[in-house]
């Protein structure tokens, strides 16, 4: 198929582009930067952003698939620049679909559009979203699910606006913790403050988490494009939640990581809270005084690392096919594998 990946130069949309190529499909990608590395495997890029409409547009002509990655991610920063990334951005992918009759749309959701704060063991598609967000990531994100999912089975549209007999159709993948060689964000951040000290075990330490090795959320794309394909297609206009499927202990999970790296693990410990309450003095200050970078504790940081956040993957696995491609053992060994060349290169 001829499929367009928004944001392919990221963490996920890399290993997403390298399973199409790998399966023979022809692939797009539209990004602000370059990247000789997608190039090299093939790969078309179109430099855009995608808050440009006339931008998405351009990538999208021709294109059998998109898979909707690009997003402005992180715990703080301008609300406007999420709302134009995330909403305004995911808008102008739905429309250029429309009009371009682009067959089939992945979004590459969170599970953090359902995140209210406290526990969810074994949550299922049927928790709703809350009804006020504790950061704009998750308030925009969730926005533009509801916009994808609300698209699904929208006629597309000629030059002239008039309504072809063919209809978009589209899935939401909600994928909690994106980890795995490479990554850019997550492992990078704890590895560095575990270095300094400036880390600490919120709550009671014993929470489970979901997380998601990048090979597995870019399987799970493979699988949604490919059965929206298929007659009476199941995940039309549906959300499902992607991840390992055997939750971790957060703080178990980053020490192992630690300890096989060289780094102290963490050991002190903050009342959550005490730790929500810091957050809530640092968030104050950020705005008050307009400083740049991330506070280093907001209130929604210090919920999301005390809670527990599990996931059944029953509906992706009876709808998609769903199963992980890499196991927990496998996905540890890469990682640790790649934290270590980190460190020895002086990147860590």
């Amino acid at each position: 198929m001829k499929a367009l990946v928004t944001g392919g130069g990221g963490f996920v949309g890399k290993e997403l582009v390298r399973m199409l190529r790998a399966r023979g499909d022809t692939v797009r990608v539209l990004a602000r930067g370059d990247y000789p590395e997608l190039r090299a495997l093939g790969v078309e890029t179109v430099r855009g952003d995608i808050a440009d409409k006339a931008a998405v547009k351009q990538a999208a002509l021709g294109m059998d698939v998109v898979f909707h990655v690009a997003a402005k991610a992180g715990i703080w920063g301008d609300a406007e620049e999420y709302e134009q990334s995330n909403v305004t951005g995911t808008q102008n992918v739905l429309d250029a679909c429309v009009e371009g009759a682009v067959e089939r749309l992945v979004y590459t959701s969170s599970s953090s559009v359902t995140f209210a704060g406290k526990d969810a063991l074994d949550a299922d598609e049927s928790m709703p979203y809350p009804d006020k967000h504790l950061y704009d990531y998750g308030r925009t994100k969730a926005e533009a699910e509801r916009r994808v999912l609300a698209a699904n089975g929208t006629p597309h549209k000629d030059a002239s606006g008039k309504k072809l007999p063919s209809v978009l159709l589209t899935c939401s993948l909600r994928t909690p913790l994106v980890v795995g060689a490479g990554d850019p964000h997550i492992l990078p951040r704890m590895v560095q403050r575990a270095r300094i000290g400036k880390i600490a075990v919120l709550g009671s330490g014993e929470n489970l988490v979901d997380i998601t090795y990048v090979e597995n959320a870019a399987h799970a794309h493979l699988l949604a494009a490919d059965a929206l394909a298929q007659p009476n297609p199941k995940p039309a206009g549906k959300a499902y939640f992607i991840a390992n499927g055997s939750p971790v202990n957060p703080w178990k999970w980053i020490n192992g990581l630690l300890r096989e790296v060289g780094v102290p693990e963490i050991t002190r410990r903050v009342p959550l809270g005490l730790a929500v309450a810091i957050g809530a003095v640092a968030e104050v200050i950020w705005r008050t005084f307009k400083l740049k970078g991330d506070p280093l504790m907001t209130r929604f940081a210090a919920l999301q690392l005390a809670t527990s956040r599990t996931y059944t993957l029953k509906a992706a696995r009876t709808d998609l096919g769903y199963e992980p491609i890499v196991d927990d053992a496998e996905g540890t060994r890469r990682i640790v594998a790649w934290l270590k060349r980190e460190v020895v290169a002086g990147r860590l």
